[in-house]
C-alpha cells in the first residue's frame, strides 16, 4: 500500500470542506446584498423615485429624445425589416414601468406594431406600480398589451415562466429585450453571465438586447464617493468593456459599445437643458466620462 494515499486523501477532503465552506460564504454574502438591495426598492422612495409622476425631468427627457432614438435605431437596423410579426418586447429591471411604457407608445406613433411587453423587477412594489403606471399614461388598448411579474435578474427565464403559469413557449420568442440601470446589479451578486445567459435563451435568433447602466468612468456619481472598499459589493460600477463581456461569453455579437449621455436622470428643467447644451463639447473632449454606458447585443440569427 503506498503510505501517502492516506496523506493525499486527507488533503484532498481538507480542500473540499475549504471548498464548500467558500461557496457557503459566498451565497451567505449574496444573499445578504439580495436583502439590501430589495429593502432599498419596496421603500415609497423608491417608487416615487422611478415612477413618472414624482422621478424627475431628466429621465422624462431622456426616454423621449436619447433613449428613444437608440430603441428606434435598433427597431429600424435589426428588427423591422427580419421579422413579418408584431414585435414581443421584455424589458428586466423595469422599476416603476416607466421605459417599456414609454417604448410601447413610441412605438405605436411610429407605426411599429407590438404584440406584447413584459415587465419584470425583484420588487414586487415596484411591480405593482408599474402596472398603474401603464394604465396611467398609455390607452386601454395599449396598456392591456403590458404585463408585469415579480422576477430576479440573475433568475430572469425561470421566474419569468413561473409568473407566467409556467409557459416554456416564452424561451425564444422576444424581439427585444432591455434593461436600464439594472445589470451593475447582476455584478454586484456575480450573477452577470447568469443573466446575459437567460436574455440569450429568451431573444429569438436575430433579437438584440439593450443595456443602459452607469459608467464607472463617470467622476461625479454619489457611488464612487462612498466607502468603496469597505462597501465593494454594494457600490461597484463595471467598466464598458465589463459590461459587455458577459453577452460575448454568451455568443451575443456586440453591435454596438459606446459611453453616452450627460444628463442625470433625476435633473429638473433648468440642469436638463444645461447640459444638453453642454453635450456636444463634452463628447468631443470626454466621451469616454460621459454618464452612461451603452451595450447592444444581437443573437446571432
Amino acid at each position: 500500500m503506498n503510505t501517502q494515499e492516506p496523506e493525499i486523501e486527507t488533503r484532498k477532503r481538507s480542500l473540499e470542506i475549504a471548498t464548500e465552506d467558500e461557496l457557503e460564504k459566498a451565497m451567505e454574502k449574496t444573499e445578504q446584498l439580495y436583502e439590501k438591495f430589495l429593502d432599498e426598492y419596496v421603500s415609497e422612495d423608491a417608487v416615487r423615485k422611478y415612477t413618472t409622476e414624482t422621478a424627475g425631468y431628466g429621465i422624462t427627457y431622456l426616454l423621449e429624445n436619447d433613449y428613444a432614438r437608440i430603441y428606434m435605431d435598433v427597431v429600424d437596423s435589426y428588427l423591422r425589416n427580419s421579422t413579418t410579426r408584431p414585435l414581443r418586447l421584455l424589458e428586466f429591471g423595469c422599476g416603476g414601468g416607466m421605459n417599456i411604457t414609454r417604448l410601447v407608445g413610441l412605438l405605436e406613433k411610429r407605426r411599429v406594431p407590438v404584440e406584447c411587453g413584459y415587465g419584470t423587477d425583484f420588487s414586487p412594489r415596484l411591480v405593482e406600480a408599474a402596472g398603474k403606471e401603464a394604465k396611467a399614461f398609455l390607452p386601454l388598448h395599449l396598456a392591456g398589451k403590458l404585463k408585469f411579474y415579480v422576477a430576479r435578474n440573475e433568475h430572469l427565464a425561470q421566474d419569468l415562466i413561473a409568473g407566467l403559469g409556467g409557459d416554456e413557449n416564452q424561451i425564444g420568442s422576444f424581439d427585444l429585450v432591455m434593461g436600464v440601470n439594472t445589470f451593475r446589479y447582476c455584478h454586484r451578486l456575480g450573477k452577470q453571465v447568469d443573466c446575459a445567459a437567460d436574455i440569450y435563451r429568451l431573444l429569438r435568433p436575430g433579437g438584440v438586447c439593450i443595456n443602459i447602466d452607469m459608467n464607472d468612468g463617470f467622476p461625479a456619481f454619489r457611488s464612487r464617493l462612498r466607502g468603496v472598499d469597505e462597501n465593494w459589493g454594494e457600490c461597484y460600477l463595471p467598466s464598458l468593456e465589463e459590461y459587455a463581456s458577459p453577452f460575448e461569453t454568451t455568443g451575443f455579437e456586440i453591435v454596438k459599445k459606446e459611453n453616452f449621455c450627460w444628463i442625470p436622470h433625476s435633473a429638473g428643467r433648468a440642469l436638463t437643458l444645461g447640459c444638453r447644451v453642454l453635450s456636444p463639447f463634452l463628447n468631443l473632449v470626454a466621451r469616454d466620462r460621459a454618464m452612461r454606458s451603452l451595450v447592444v447585443a444581437r443573437r446571432p440569427a
